[in-house]
């Protein structure tokens, strides 16, 4: 049965919704239509319906919705898993009682990361979710050490940490201006400059000295604020939607560790949509991995999309042993708690799909086939006129569209140049992600993040239809006069 149809039996319903004349009973994304449904999934593709007209396209899925997919659609095994997890799991309130399957999930992300970086984990339901947890949890760890005035936050400008007023309050984007008004003050939630050498690097430094005028930039920042106010540094490994996956620079990460532990600030970051094994270096978990040491890593860290690998809704926080520590020796206790923190069921299927994922070395397998993804792209785009930058690392890839390659003009922005491409990709027969606002609230950028099972050919299909795809649409740009 096709969505059109279910639509049409919705239609002969009795009861309230039958009276009402409208297309769409959804408050998101577009709120008066219906946005294309997947009705299917198999694999690294999926099957998409027109709900105008009814048309039904099959597509590789390049993005995995937002970089959600490890093991792929329809995987029958996960059809098992879940339906293991109804027979065998309940629910349980997590400020009172707590469940195994949610233990056991922690102790499978700890035990899978370096030893001692992480100690303890709190399972959420989004990313979101989890930024706005880990910020009550930087408050509370400082008042347990008696450091009350530890109240500010500094992230970076270009950043996205998820779609709640505190989540928001950390991000520097288009999303968050739209709040500005309710969010937390913006001399509480300090925004230093991010790691940007595409645009940002002058062209007589290095990437070293870049990353060393950012250091310093950031730590005049801590000293001009105070350092007995600065509560966290708060950052994305690899950013994803706002700024485009630019990878740290040499030593930028390190710095910053130790600027954190020289000024007693906790080193939070953002692995969400980087993180849970899309770009490891080491058959492991963490994005991390690529830049520091295990004795380096975070103090705090937020996970999820692959963590489900879009099954399940689940997100978290892992916590080092330090900050496990401090609340151990004061209160004992975590002040507040979601209904559906640690929820049973999927904490259960989140644990056995990344034990497959472990079993069937997909880690490892994304990282060799994204770098060489990464390597084509940089290959084959190289004669296109609108390819300004290629970059990212193991599974999780961007372009940022210029009109000018050699002076780096971004296109206005309501050319809407990203989405443009994103649907000539789709016409072609690939999925991506197409976002605006990496330089300065302007500019275009496409992601690419598909899931752990990809293989080469399948990752040259995918090449191919991003170049084929920018071949159409610099034609069309031509022919309307703006190339």
């Amino acid at each position: 049965m096709t969505i059109s149809e279910i639509n049409e039996e919705d239609r002969q319903w009795e009861g309230p919704c039958s009276q009402l004349m409208q297309n769409s009973f959804i408050f998101q994304a577009k709120i008066a239509e219906q946005v294309p449904k997947v009705i299917n999934g198999n694999g690294i593709r999926i099957t998409v319906e027109n709900p105008e007209n009814g048309k039904i396209t099959d597509v590789i899925d390049g993005m995995t919705g937002a970089a959600v997919g490890s093991l792929g659609w329809g995987d029958p095994e996960v059809v098992e898993i879940i339906n293991r997890a109804a027979r065998n799991t309940f629910y349980s309130y997590p400020a009172i009682l707590g469940n195994e399957y949610s233990e056991e999930l922690a102790k499978f992300y700890i035990s899978n990361s370096p030893p001692n970086a992480f100690a303890a984990a709190l399972w959420t339901l989004s990313g979101s979710e989890a930024n706005e947890n880990e910020l009550k949890i930087i408050r509370q760890y400082h008042v347990e050490k008696g450091n009350f005035n530890k109240t500010k936050f500094i992230s970076r400008k270009t950043s996205y940490h998820g779609f709640t007023l505190g989540a928001l309050s950390i991000s520097s984007n288009a999303r968050a201006e739209m709040f500005q008004e309710i969010l937390l003050p913006q001399n509480q939630c300090l925004k230093m400059e991010a790691c940007y050498p595409y645009r940002n690097k002058a062209d007589n430094e290095t990437l070293v000295q870049y990353s060393d005028r950012l250091l310093l930039e950031l730590e005049m920042m801590i000293l001009k604020e105070d350092p007995k106010t600065i509560g966290a540094v708060i950052l994305e490994t690899l950013p994803g939607t706002s700024l485009g996956t630019s990878p740290p620079t040499p030593g930028y990460l390190l710095g910053i560790r130790k600027l954190c532990t020289k000024y007693d600030i906790l080193f939070m970051l953002d692995e969400v949509m980087c993180g849970t094994g899309r770009a490891n270096p080491n058959g492991g978990l963490n994005c991390w991995e690529n830049y520091l040491s295990p004795e380096e890593g975070p103090d705090i860290q937020s996970v999820g999309k692959t963590l489900g690998s879009g099954y399940v809704t689940i997100a978290g926080v892992l916590l080092s042993p330090k900050v496990r520590n401090v609340f151990i020796e004061g209160s004992g206790s975590i002040l507040g708690s979601h209904t559906y923190s640690c929820h049973a069921f999927n904490c259960f299927v989140a644990l056995e799909i990344q034990k497959r994922v472990k079993k069937l070395k997909l880690t490892e397998n994304i990282f060799k086939m994204g770098n060489y993804m990464g390597e084509l792209l940089i290959e084959k785009l190289v004669d296109t006129a609108i390819v300004g930058d290629i970059r990212g690392l193991g599974g999780f890839w961007s372009l940022e569209l210029v009109k000018n390659s050699q002076t780096k003009e971004i296109f206005p922005l309501s050319s809407n140049m990203a989405y443009r491409l994103q649907d000539k990709c789709f016409e072609n027969g690939l999925n991506i992600m197409g976002t605006q606002g990496c330089a300065n609230g302007s500019g275009d950028i496409i992601l690419l993040a598909p899931a752990f099972i990809v293989t080469k050919d399948d990752i040259e299909a995918i090449v191919h239809i991003v170049y084929m795809s920018i071949k159409d649409l610099e034609q069309e740009l031509m022919d309307e006069g703006i190339l």
